[in-house]
């Protein structure tokens, strides 16, 4: 039996990745972008020249959570509060982020094939960031 798992491609990958890259420039921002493939590994990633070092490991971690769960990481963040029932789950996985800027990557149909992280400046501005990357996808 076979079956067909349908993945972000390079092309896509990189393009989503450009796509961050250029929303990030029009904010004036230094970012992190990374693209994780459907088994959440890392497909396509830039550090634009001068965006902070602890910042690559965010974006991956926030496009890995993102694919982990199917669901944006802001969406994870209430959940995850002192007394709420996800409190800790970050430290799942080889470590989860559960703030803004991860981003389900998904077709027309909803199949998700990957997702996108930004790090690089504030939770809001990783947002847009990440949205505008994940845009080209849909």
């Amino acid at each position: 039996m076979t079956s067909t798992i349908k993945d972000v491609s390079l092309d896509q990958a990189q393009g989503a990745v450009d796509a961050g890259r250029r929303r990030a420039l029009e904010l004036d921002l230094l970012m992190n972008v990374a693209v994780v493939d459907v088994g959440g590994n890392l497909k396509a990633f830039a550090r634009m020249d001068g965006a902070w070092l602890g910042s690559i490991d965010i974006s991956i971690k926030k496009a890995r959570t993102a694919r982990y769960f199917d669901m944006q990481t802001a969406e994870l963040g209430p959940t995850v509060q002192p007394g709420q029932p996800l409190y800790h789950i970050e430290f799942s996985n080889g470590g989860l982020i559960t703030f803004p800027g991860g981003i389900p990557l998904t077709l027309t149909d909803d199949t998700v094939i990957g997702a996108v992280g930004v790090s690089g400046s504030t939770v809001d501005n990783d947002q847009a960031v990440a949205e505008a990357a994940a845009e080209v996808i849909s």
